[in-house]
């Protein structure tokens, strides 16, 4: 996937791109409006800059594909209320899947219909405020062609914007943020050790993929300790993205947006950080995928003690800031604005979550990041 993307990036010329005024994604079209560049300063009582709106749509995208990978999690493990604030539940849930996530915890359920909830509100606001500045807004419902579970308890038919069902986590958040001595703006060369290395090396689903998931007990629950490990993995993006942004917004209503929403990301990263260390040890008896114990000392990596890597340790540990001749610090790690919507766009795609999706999806979404990316602080 990351291949794609620079692929993508040496053959399209952004310009021609732009102007073709739609784009197909497997029948479904997207309106001009969305690929048109952005107005600056149209807003009579302090309009947006370039920059400040490329940020702002950039976010709104990656919003809204939060808010379709949570809402299949909460489809299949979230409570199933009457009414609900999300959209098209209840669905019924999955009570096996749903019991097997209550093994990392017991309010899980509750959880994800929250963050579920938390990025449609997200993504809802920041289009209203790009409107209310008489910016483009930005709409991925045309690329909702991926087919989603067929478990019951899932929305069979709905059509998505991303695939949880060949996975590949990045679970490095876990030493990142417990290593005493890196710091990935400092050391952009180093590699963080995985916790759970297969997850990294293979591909698995987070929620069932058909009810012949639900057998036998050890896969329903690694396929509940993927989605544990998957939801930090995703939340982690948007802590580090929101403050790398906020360095470079001019409007002061821009900034307040990424410094109020940014918290809450963070918010949801250290509840999903706490929940992944009680995914019980075992292996997949159907394709090998190994949780160990992670409170055991021979797991842990060379260059960690014991206590850095134990599961309740879910504060950041201080490390090096800015510069190692200054004290440690305890900080969102990394925070250097340099490719940050790029770098998020690569995380999400090697994780698998657009896997089956078109060319001109990864087209948009590039043209997106590239746009944030060329922001800058204006006076």
């Amino acid at each position: 996937m990351r291949d794609v993307l620079d692929e993508t990036q040496a053959r399209t010329n952004r310009r021609s791109f732009i102007k073709k005024g739609i784009v197909t994604a497997a029948g479904a079209t997207v309106g001009g409006g969305l690929l048109t560049d952005i107005s600056p300063a149209i807003a009579k009582d302090g309009g947006l800059t370039k920059g400040d709106a490329a940020i702002l749509r950039f976010l709104s995208a990656l919003e809204q594909i939060e808010q379709d990978l949570w809402l299949q999690y909460a489809e299949l493990g979230g409570v199933q209320t009457t009414p609900s604030e999300l959209p098209g539940l209840p669905t019924g849930g999955s009570a096996v899947y749903t019991a097997a996530l209550n093994n990392l915890d017991g309010d899980m359920s509750q959880y994800i219909h929250d963050n579920t909830e938390d990025e449609f509100s997200h993504h809802a606001f920041i289009n209203a405020f790009l409107a209310a500045k008489g910016a483009d807004t930005v709409d991925l419902s045309g690329f909702a062609t991926l087919l989603g579970s067929q478990a019951d308890g899932a929305n069979k038919s709905k059509r998505r914007i991303t695939n949880l069902m060949q996975l590949t986590v990045d679970t490095s958040f876990w030493t990142r943020y417990r290593s005493r001595t890196k710091n990935p703006d400092l050391d952009p060369n180093f590699v963080f050790p995985q916790a759970i290395p297969d997850l990294h090396n293979g591909q698995f689903p987070g929620i069932p993929r058909t009810d012949a998931d639900l057998s036998p007990p050890d896969h329903l629950q690694a396929i509940a300790n993927t989605a544990g490990f998957h939801f930090p993995s995703v939340e982690v993006g948007g802590t580090s993205l929101y403050p790398m942004f906020a360095q470079r917004a001019s409007h002061p209503e821009v900034l307040r947006i990424l410094l109020s929403i940014g918290p809450t990301e963070a918010m949801h990263f250290q509840t999903w950080h706490d929940k992944a260390g009680n995914a019980p040890p075992l292996t997949d008896p159907t394709n090998g995928l190994t949780f160990p114990d992670l409170n055991d000392p021979s797991n842990v990596p060379p260059g960690f003690t014991e206590e850095d890597f134990q599961t309740n340790l879910i504060m950041p540990e201080p490390c090096p800031f800015l510069s190692r001749s200054l004290p440690v610090c305890s900080i969102v790690r990394p925070t250097e604005t340099k490719n940050a919507a790029m770098g998020a766009l690569a995380y999400l795609t090697a994780q698998g979550l657009f896997r089956g999706q078109s060319m001109a999806f990864f087209d948009y979404m590039r043209h997106l990041a590239a746009d944030a990316d060329r922001a800058r602080r204006e006076d």
